[in-house]
C-alpha cells in the first residue's frame, strides 16, 4: 500500500518561481503542491527549508573513484557501485548517468583496461534487485582514440538502459588538452609516469587517432542510434568541432572549452553543459573556459557534478546567487538535463511526477541537505 507524505511550511522551487507552502506526494508520484501556511497534523514540518526537485546528474567519473580508490587498487564491483549510488543519494541525486569508459589502450604505462560491460552488468543487476536507491542509466564515453572500441561498443544494446553516447577524444594538443602541459601534469601526477614515458604515450595516442580516428566517430554515431541513446560531444573548441557536432545529429554538447564553442552550440541548438567544480573553482582545472562566464553570456544549460558529486547542489546555489533566480539555477540540475535526455517523467515538482525531491537548507552559502527522497521513498 502507498503511503501519503506531506511536507509542509517549505518553500517549494518550482519551474518559475519560489512558493510558500506544502507539498504532497503518494507512493512514488507527487499527489499535490499547494501554497498555504498551513501544517496538517502528521506532516513534516520543513520550517522554511528549500524542497527542490531530485537532480539529474547526467556526466560523472564518481563510479570509477569507487572501483579503483587508488592506482592500481581495484575495489570489488558490488560494494563499489552501492557506495557510489548510497554518495549520490545523500547529495541529492536522484538520477544519475553513470559515466563508463568504452575503448582501451592496452600497451604502455598510460593503458586504460577494458571495464565497462562487466561494470554496467553489475549496476543492472544491483537496481533490478531493488538494492539501489536511485535510478541509474548508462552513459558510455567512447574513446576514439583506442584500438578496441568497436569490440567494446559491440557487446552492448537497447536493453542496456544506455541513455548517452559521447564522443570522447583526448589526443594531446586539441580540446580538453590544447595546453599540453595540463595532461602532462596530471598523467604525472596521477599515472607516475616519467616525462618520456608521457611523450611516448602521446605519440601512440596520435598514432591511435590517425589510424581509428574517423572511423570510430562514425561508429560511435551509429551505435548511439542503435541503443536509441542520446548523442553527446565532449570539449567542443572551436565553430568546426559544432559543426561536425551538429552533423552527427548532437543535441549536447559536454564541457565546450571555449566562449566560440559555446556560442556555435546555443547557434545550432545544442544544449550547453559545463561541471559544478568550475561553478565552485571559479574556473576550469584545464584551463578552460570559465562556466561563470558562460552563465554571464546566457550559454549555460546544464549542469554536472563532473568529479565532486556534492558540488551539483552548491554549484545550484551558487548559479542562483550569480543569476539572482533560484528557479533558473535549480533547472540546470533537474529540468533542463532531465530534458535533454528524454526524461519526462521527472525535474521539476508538479502534480503526476515522479517523487523525486530533496529538503535543502541554506547556511551561510552553503546548501545543507536534511533529506532526500526517490520515488517517495527516503534515501538520504
Amino acid at each position: 500500500m502507498s503511503q501519503e507524505t506531506c511536507l509542509a511550511n517549505a518553500r517549494i522551487v518550482l519551474s518559475d518561481r519560489v512558493a510558500h507552502g506544502r507539498l504532497t506526494f503518494d507512493g512514488d508520484t507527487i499527489a499535490s503542491v499547494e501554497e498555504t501556511p498551513d501544517v496538517p497534523t502528521g506532516a513534516i514540518d520543513c520550517d522554511g527549508d528549500y524542497i527542490v526537485p531530485g537532480l539529474v546528474e547526467l556526466h560523472t567519473d564518481n563510479l570509477e573513484r569507487h572501483i579503483q580508490p587508488r592506482p592500481g587498487v581495484d575495489w570489488p564491483l558490488a560494494p563499489a557501485i552501492l557506495a557510489h549510488d548510497g554518495e549520490l543519494a545523500a547529495t541529492g541525486i536522484t538520477t544519475v548517468f553513470d559515466a563508463l569508459r568504452v575503448g582501451s589502450i592496452t600497451e604502455g604505462k598510460g593503458r586504460y583496461d577494458k571495464y565497462a560491460r562487466s561494470t554496467a552488468s553489475e549496476i543492472l543487476r544491483l537496481r533490478d534487485a531493488g538494492l539501489t536507491k536511485i535510478s541509474h542509466f548508462l552513459h558510455l564515453r567512447a574513446e576514439i582514440c583506442s584500438a578496441t572500441l568497436a569490440e567494446e561498443m559491440e557487446e552492448f544494446g537497447p536493453r542496456d538502459r544506455v541513455g548517452i553516447v559521447s564522443l570522447m577524444d583526448h589526443t594531446p594538443g586539441q580540446r580538453q588538452f590544447r595546453d599540453v602541459s595540463k595532461l602532462r601534469h596530471y598523467l604525472m601526477g596521477k599515472k607516475h609516469m616519467t616525462e618520456a614515458e608521457v611523450e611516448e604515450h602521446f605519440t601512440h595516442l596520435k598514432s591511435l587517432r590517425d589510424a581509428y580516428g574517423d572511423r570510430h566517430e562514425a561508429l560511435a554515431v551509429r551505435e548511439a542510434a542503435r541503443y536509441g541513446a542520446v548523442l553527446a560531444s565532449h570539449d567542443d573548441t572551436t565553430a568546426d568541432h559544432v559543426a561536425t557536432s551538429a552533423a552527427h545529429g548532437i543535441r549536447l554538447a559536454e564541457f565546450p572549452t571555449t566562449v566560440e564553442a559555446a556560442r556555435a552550440c546555443r547557434e545550432q541548438g545544442i544544449a550547453i553543459m559545463m561541471g559544478a567544480p568550475n561553478i565552485i573553482r571559479g574556473g576550469s582545472h584545464s584551463g578552460n573556459v570559465s562556466a561563470l562566464e558562460l552563465a554571464g553570456l546566457d550559454l549555460l544549460d546544464v549542469v554536472s557534478s563532473d568529479y565532486v558529486p556534492a558540488a551539483l547542489m552548491l554549484s545550484a546555489f551558487r548559479l542562483g546567487a550569480f543569476w539572482d533566480d533560484l528557479p533558473r539555477a535549480i533547472r540546470t540540475v533537474s529540468a533542463a538535463p532531465a530534458a535533454a535526455t528524454g526524461l519526462a517523467d521527472r525535474g521539476e515538482l508538479a502534480e503526476g511526477r515522479r517523487a523525486d525531491l530533496v529538503r535543502v537548507r541554506p547556511t551561510d552559502n552553503f546548501p545543507v541537505i536534511r533529506g532526500s527522497w526517490s520515488r517517495g521513498q527516503r534515501v538520504g
